[in-house]
C-alpha cells in the first residue's frame, strides 16, 4: 500500500508538470513563466516554488481558485491583466508573501475584497484599473499593504471615494486614479496618505477637483490632472489649511479652460505658496487672452518659477491679446517653455519684464525673422542663458544672430531645424555664447560667421563638404550626416576632445589629419601611462584584502555576531513578553534535526498525550509557511510559556541549530533564565559548547538540567520531572 501511495503521488506530480508544459511551453523549468496570450481558461496546474515571475495576461481566465497558486510561494510578479476575471477566492493570494507586483487591470471585478491582499506583505505595485467596481467598499481594501509604492485604480464606472478607503497606506510613490465618472468624493478621503510623490487623476467633474486639492496640499508633491474642464472656483483652495504645503508641481493634460477660469485659477494658485512649476499639455483655451489682469495683479506676486505649455490649442490664435497688465506676474519666472503652440511673437514690453528668466524654449512654433526683432528687443530677457528657437520659420542666419546679440548673458543657443539655406561671411553674436546648434539648417558651408569662442558646435545634417574653421576653444564638434570627404585639421581646433563624423563620405585618413601635440610635450600621470598595470594591481590588492577579511571573519565568528546583533535589535523592538491571553503553547522545542526521531516520536507523544495534554510548538509543524524565519522564531518563543532545549552532540555540532538557536539563546537568556528548560539527550561537557554562548555555558554550570536515562523505570521519573518543569 505504501508503494502504491508513493506511485500515485509521483504520478500526480508528473501529470501536473506535463499539464503545465502543455498549457504553457515557455514555463518549463524556468523562473520566468510566460503564459500570456495562450487562450487559457484557468490558471495552469503544476506551478512550483521555482517560479518568480508568472505572466498570465491576455487570456480568458474568469476565476482564481484557492489552490491555483498554492505552491508558487516564491512569486515576485503576477500578471493577470486583460482576462475575464470576475471572482477571486478570498485566500487565493495568501501563499504569496513575497509578491511585489500584482496586475489585475482590465478584468471584470465588480468589487474589491480586503481579504485578497491581507497576506501580501511584500507587495509594492498594485494595478486594479479597468475593472467594473463602482467604489472601493465601505473600508480600505489596502490596510495590510504597508510596503505599497504604486497604486493604479478606477475605471469608467468608478463613481465614489469614501473616507477610510485609503487607510493603512502611509506613502506612495505613484497614485493613478481613473475618475472620469467620479461623482462623489467624501472630504478627507485622501488625507490618510501622508506622502505621495506623483498623483495622476483623470477627472471630468470640476467640483470635485477643488475638494481633492484641499486634501492633498500637505501630501502630494506632483499633481497631474487630465480631461478636466476647469471650473470658475470662488472659494479658496487653501481655506483653513496652513503651510508649509508639499505640492510643488501641477500638470494639466487635455484640459479645457476659458479666459474667465484661467484668470481665477491664477489668483487661487498663488495661495499655494509651495507651488513652483505649472505645466499644460494638449490643453484648449476658449478665449482671446482677455484675462482679468487687474484682479490678478492685485492678488500679489506669483511663486511659480517654471511654466511649460506644450501643444496649446487656441482658436483664432492670431487674435490673441498681448497680455498687457501681466508684467508683475512674470518677474520671478526662471524657466519658460511654450512649444508646438503657434507662437509667432512676444511683445517687447512684456519681454522686458522677464527679468529673472534663465531658460526659454520656443521650439516648434511660427517665429519668423520679421517678428524676432520685436520678440528679442533691446532690454528684453536680461538674464537669459539658454534659448531654444529650433523648428521655427527663421530664414536669415545674419538677422537671427544680430537679434540674439542683444542677450548679454546667453551661453546656449539652439536654432536647429530652421531653413537658413545660406550663411554670411560675418555675424554678430552674444559675446558670452559657448554652445551653438546649427544642425539641419541647410547651410552649404561654414564661415567666420561661426563665433570664434565657441566650446560646443553642432552642424550635423547639413550639406558641408569640408570644415576648415579655426576655433581654438572648441571642445566638442558634431559633423554627423554631412558630405565630408576628409577630417577637419587638428591644428585649428587644438582643444577638441569629442568629434562625431558618422554618416559622411570619408574613405581614408592621412597621417597629417591626426597630427597634434607631440607625446613628449604631454604630461601624463603614471595612471594614464600604465592604466592596465595599475588597475591589475588594484584588483589583486582588493582580492587579497577580501580574502583576509573572510579568513578573519571565519576565525573569530564575525558573521555569527552580526546575525546575533541583528536578532537582538529585532527583539528589542518587540514587547518583552506576550500578554497571558496570547500564550498559545506550553513550550517551544529547539532541537537538532538528527534528534528529530526521539523528539517527535517519543517526547511529543508522551507530553501531548498526557492528561492534561501539553501543547508543544515544533518548527516543522507549527511555523507559518512563507513567513520569514526570524519572525517565526520570535513569534513562537513569545507565544510559548517555556522554551525546551534538547541538547546533544548533534546539537552542538550543528552550530546550535544555526539561526534558530542563535536567536533563542540571545532572546531568552537576555530576559529570564527561568523560561529555559535544558534536556540532555546524551552526556555532553559544558566546555564542548562554543565560547560565544557564554550565558548558556554559565547556566549549564549553575542550573539543574534533566538528563534522559537509559532504564525504563528512571525514564518514568524523567517524564514526571519534565512535566513538573513545564507546569512551573
Amino acid at each position: 500500500w505504501q508503494a502504491l501511495a508513493i506511485y500515485m503521488i509521483l504520478a500526480a506530480n508528473l501529470s501536473e508538470q506535463q499539464a503545465l508544459k502543455q498549457a504553457c511551453p515557455l514555463c518549463d523549468a524556468s523562473q520566468f513563466c510566460n503564459c500570456s496570450s495562450m487562450g487559457l481558461d484557468f490558471v495552469p496546474l503544476g506551478l512550483t516554488a521555482k517560479i518568480t515571475v508568472l505572466n498570465l495576461a491576455h487570456n480568458r481566465i474568469n476565476h482564481i481558485r484557492s489552490q491555483d497558486l498554492q505552491q508558487a510561494v516564491n512569486l515576485r510578479a503576477l500578471l493577470l491583466q486583460s482576462n475575464n476575471i470576475s471572482s477571486i477566492d478570498e485566500d487565493s493570494f495568501w501563499p504569496l508573501a513575497k509578491l511585489e507586483l500584482l496586475d489585475l487591470s482590465n478584468n471584470s471585478l465588480a468589487h474589491l475584497s480586503p481579504m485578497w491582499f491581507g497576506h501580501l506583505f511584500s507587495l509594492q505595485h498594485l494595478h486594479l484599473q479597468g475593472n467594473s467596481y463602482r467604489d472601493l467598499g465601505e473600508s480600505s481594501p489596502f490596510s495590510s499593504l504597508r510596503n505599497l509604492s504604486s497604486l493604479h485604480l478606477g475605471n469608467s464606472q468608478f463613481s465614489m471615494i469614501r473616507q477610510g478607503n485609503f487607510e493603512g497606506i502611509d506613502f506612495l510613490h505613484k497614485l493613478w486614479i481613473d475618475g472620469s465618472n467620479l461623482s462623489q468624493y467624501e472630504q478627507g478621503s485622501l488625507k490618510s496618505i501622508k506622502k505621495i510623490n506623483h498623483m495622476i487623476i483623470n477627472l471630468r467633474n470640476s467640483n470635485i477637483f477643488s475638494e481633492i486639492v484641499r486634501d492633498i496640499l500637505h501630501s502630494v508633491a506632483w499633481l497631474e490632472v487630465t480631461e478636466i474642464k476647469l471650473p470658475v472656483e470662488r472659494n479658496s483652495l487653501v481655506q483653513n489649511s496652513t503651510g508649509p504645503f508639499r505640492i510643488q508641481k501641477l500638470t494639466f493634460k487635455e484640459a479645457f479652460v476659458t479666459d474667465e477660469t484661467i484668470s481665477r485659477a491664477i489668483v487661487l494658485l498663488k495661495e499655494i505658496t509651495s507651488l513652483k512649476e505649472l505645466e499644460a499639455i494638449n490643453c484648449a483655451l476658449e478665449g482671446r487672452g482677455e484675462w482679468k489682469t487687474k484682479e490678478i495683479a492685485s492678488s500679489g506676486p506669483s511663486f511659480v518659477e517654471t511654466v511649460t505649455i506644450i501643444k496649446a490649442i487656441i482658436q483664432n490664435f492670431h487674435l490673441f491679446f498681448d497680455l498687457e497688465g501681466m508684467e508683475s506676474q512674470i518677474n520671478n519666472l526662471k524657466g519658460l517653455t511654450i512649444a508646438s503652440s503657434n507662437v509667432f511673437m512676444v511683445p517687447c514690453k512684456l519681454a522686458r519684464h522677464f527679468s529673472s528668466l534663465l531658460y526659454l524654449d520656443f521650439h516648434d512654433n511660427l517665429l519668423a525673422n520679421k517678428r524676432l526683432d520685436e520678440t528679442i528687443c533691446e532690454g528684453s530677457w536680461p538674464s537669459l542663458q539658454t534659448l531654444n528657437l529650433s523648428q521655427n520659420s527663421l530664414k536669415s542666419l545674419e538677422q537671427t544672430a544680430r537679434c540674439t546679440s542683444r542677450l548679454p548673458k546667453l551661453t546656449n543657443l539652439d536654432i536647429s531645424q530652421n531653413n537658413f539655406g545660406e550663411i554670411p561671411d560675418e555675424c554678430q553674436w552674444p559675446k558670452s555664447l559657448k554652445y551653438l546648434n546649427l544642425s539641419s539648417t541647410q547651410i552649404p558651408k561654414v564661415t567666420k560667421c561661426i563665433p570664434e569662442k565657441l566650446e560646443v558646435l553642432d552642424v550635423s545634417a547639413n550639406n558641408l563638404k569640408e570644415f576648415g574653421l579655426e576655433l581654438p576653444n572648441l571642445k566638442e564638434l558634431y559633423l554627423t550626416k554631412n558630405q565630408l570627404k576628409a577630417l577637419p585639421g587638428a591644428t585649428p581646433i587644438p582643444n577638441l576632445v569629442a568629434l562625431s563624423v558618422r554618416r559622411n563620405k570619408l574613405n581614408s585618413f592621412s597621417r597629417e589629419e591626426f597630427e597634434g601635440a607631440q607625446v613628449g610635450s604631454v604630461h601624463m600621470s603614471p595612471m594614464e601611462c600604465h592604466r592596465s598595470l595599475v588597475v591589475s594591481l588594484i584588483c589583486v590588492l582588493v582580492f587579497l584584502l577580501i580574502l583576509l577579511l573572510v579568513a578573519v571573519g571565519y576565525k573569530y565568528h564575525v558573521v555569527w555576531y552580526v546575525r546575533m546583533t541583528w536578532a537582538w535589535l529585532q527583539a528589542k523592538r518587540k514587547p518583552k513578553r506576550a500578554p497571558p491571553k496570547d500564550i498559545c503553547y506550553d513550550a517551544f522545542v529547539s532541537y537538532s534535526e538528527n534528534d528529530s526521531d526521539w523528539v517527535e516520536n517519543t517526547m511529543v507523544r508522551e507530553l501531548e498525550q498526557a492528561c492534561p495534554p501539553f501543547r508543544l510548538c515544533l518548527h516543522k509543524r507549527d511555523f507559518v509557511p512563507g513567513k520569514w524565519i526570524v519572525d517565526n522564531i520570535i513569534d513562537s518563543i513569545e507565544k510559548s510559556h517555556k522554551t525546551l532545549f534538547v541538547l546533544s552532540e548533534h546539537f552542538v555540532r550543528s552550530e546550535w541549530c544555526k539561526y534558530e538557536l542563535d536567536f533563542s539563546h540571545f532572546r531568552l537568556f537576555d530576559e529570564n533564565n527561568d523560561a529555559a528548560i535544558l534536556v540532555l539527550l546524551e552526556p555532553i561537557q559544558s566546555n564542548a559548547i562554543p565560547k560565544r554562548f557564554c550565558k548558556l555555558r554559565k547556566i549549564m554550570n549553575t542550573k539543574t538540567y534533566l538528563e534522559w536515562p537509559a532504564g525504563e523505570e528512571q525514564q518514568q521519573v524523567f517524564w514526571e520531572n519534565l512535566k513538573g518543569a513545564l507546569k512551573s
